[in-house]
């Protein structure tokens, strides 16, 4: 038995060796991901900073559903940016998905083989936000 259980495993030989997400010892670890991109399925990341960032954070939020977790379960976020003259627009559509709290963030510059200008990782508590911590 695993105290570990692993979300969206990535398939052997994958270019992408890391799970979407990890549950472990009432957390959740969810890996960078940007918002999603396949124009042969007619799915794009989004034209401007704000729509990729609404974008993710749907992802984000997917992936935590998947692991029992929520948006409104994030203690600590991390947003990867590309370009800091986006960090404005980015910002005023980040707040918009937490209007209960927002949590620790981390922001910092990246590059990564993709046309993203945005992606977030994040750790969350795991299970259902509407029960009650103390019992």
């Amino acid at each position: 038995m695993s105290d570990i259980t692993f979300f969206g495993e990535p398939e052997p030989g994958s270019a992408r060796p890391f799970s979407a997400a990890t549950r472990a010892g009432g957390l959740v670890f969810v890996s960078g991901h940007s918002a999603p991109h396949d124009p042969l399925r007619g799915i794009d990341r989004g034209e401007t900073p704000a729509d990729e960032v609404r974008n993710a954070l749907v992802h984000i939020a997917g992936i935590l559903t998947e692991a029992d977790s929520a948006l409104d379960r994030v203690v600590q976020m991390t947003m990867l940016i590309t370009d800091p003259a986006d960090y404005a627009a980015c910002n005023a559509e980040y707040v918009k998905h937490f209007p209960r709290g927002l949590p620790a963030r981390h922001t910092a510059r990246f590059g990564v083989p993709t046309q993203a200008r945005v992606a977030f990782s994040c750790i969350a508590l795991a299970g259902d936000s509407d029960k009650d911590p103390s019992s």
